[in-house]
């Protein structure tokens, strides 16, 4: 079966032959491909957009297409040569942020294609500002903000105006694939004829293999966030969780990965500073939190690996998600997790089994969460247990690649 996979990021393998940065995202899909690959029944190609000049290559058993990333006409038309060279019998987009899958879609129609929601951003417009008032918004407007046109709520716009392009993947498709009960609610209701087709991801291979986490090896009193860049991650919330708990655990600490809003330390800096990293220097200074929190920079595999292993608590404190990846890993190598009940969390942690759940807004009770964990070794020590069962089963790899070509098989005919 020939496979037709459509991504947004250029995976590592031909990243590093042609001398482009690797992403740090889209690692679910690695593993997977991976995986295809060493199905003889399977013949993947993998094919993006990217700045540089039209290019074909294989590389590890899988054909990498790049096209240039212009105009809609031009994309069009090499998707267009994809097919007809390629003749692929399913094809696979993954997710519905960008416009390249669409414009395959419109030029070749949606027989035998399938999309991955992975986030649906029509919904995220809706929770992008994350509580945050009216004056926080306008009185932490910095420089960058005005000559860029990028404040908060231009950027909301921006995904609003995604959000609609996103809704044309629904309108036009047959099939899509999810994995909780919040994507299949919206994709049922942005198309009611749509097929829904039930399969959970994998996740980046080194979480599989690595040791798992351990109380007594972890710094006690750490707070681990796998990125906090924008409002709708949350990060404004937990520091407000953080303050009230500080007097309690003095050495409290928040670690983030990716990288740091807040540094203004040079001309550079202050010129590069956006509205919401400005709101949250401010906000660490006026709380008395400048020694509790630390920006970890973009980190690989095995430093995020290291940065779980090392934290007392994982929380996902999103005001909106689908079944975030970050929190899957987590779970998988048994760190003890608190999340925000919002979207598709709820299908990924049984409150007090598998991990904490809290609204958004509450404040006070992601203080008293991370509390819990803080005060109780046997809770941490259950969660963590009952974390690893649970994710292992949800991102077993060979029952996702089962449940993966199922489906292709489906849609195939």
């Amino acid at each position: 079966m020939k496979v037709l996979w459509i991504v947004n990021t250029i995976f590592p393998d031909i990243a590093n032959d042609i001398g482009e940065s690797v992403s740090n995202s889209g690692g679910w899909m690695l593993g997977l491909a991976d995986a295809l690959t060493n199905n003889s029944e399977i013949e993947l190609s993998i094919a993006t957009v990217y700045k540089g000049e039209y290019l074909e290559k294989s590389i590890n058993n899988k054909n990498y297409i790049l096209i240039p990333n212009k105009d809609k006409s031009t994309i069009k038309s090499y998707w267009e040569k994809v097919k007809e060279e390629h003749q692929p019998d399913v094809v696979h987009i993954h997710g519905t942020e960008y416009s390249h899958g669409l414009l395959y879609m419109q030029q070749n129609g949606v027989e035998k294609v399938v999309f991955s929601i992975q986030g649906l951003i029509n919904v995220c417009e809706k929770y992008y500002l994350a509580g945050i008032s009216f004056k926080e918004i306008i009185s932490n407007i910095t420089f960058r903000d005005i000559v860029r046109r990028d404040n908060l709520y231009q950027k909301k716009n921006k995904f609003k105006k995604r959000g609609e392009q996103e809704l044309e993947y629904f309108k036009l498709a047959n099939h899509v694939i999810g994995r909780t009960d919040w994507d299949k609610a919206h994709a049922y209701f942005n198309n009611k004829n749509i097929n829904y087709h039930f399969c959970n991801e994998m996740l980046r291979n080194g979480f599989y293999t690595s040791k798992k986490w351990a109380i007594d090896n972890c710094e006690r009193q750490t707070i681990f966030l796998s990125q906090a860049s924008y409002p709708l991650k949350g990060l404004h919330k937990v520091l407000d969780a953080v303050a009230l708990l500080k007097d309690e655990f003095p050495t409290i600490k928040i670690k983030i990965g990716g990288q740091n809003i807040v540094k203004a330390n040079t001309l550079v800096d202050k010129l590069r500073l956006t509205g919401y990293g400005n709101l949250i220097k401010n906000k660490i200074k006026k709380l008395n939190l400048t020694n509790n929190v630390e920006f970890l920079g973009n980190l690989q595999e095995e430093q995020m690996i290291t940065e779980y292993l090392k934290a007392n608590v994982f929380i996902c404190p999103s005001a909106i998600e689908n079944s975030p990846n970050s929190l899957g890993e987590a779970q998988l190598l048994g760190v003890p997790t608190i999340a925000a009940y919002v979207g598709g969390t709820p299908n990924m942690i049984e409150h007090n089994k598998t991990g904490l759940l809290y609204r958004f807004e509450e404040t006070e009770m992601l203080a008293e969460n991370i509390r819990h964990i803080f005060r109780n070794n046997n809770l941490a020590f259950q969660l963590s247990g009952n974390a690893i069962e649970a994710a292992g089963l949800r991102h077993n790899k060979l029952i996702n690649l089962k449940s993966t070509i199922a489906i292709y098989n489906i849609i195939n005919g």
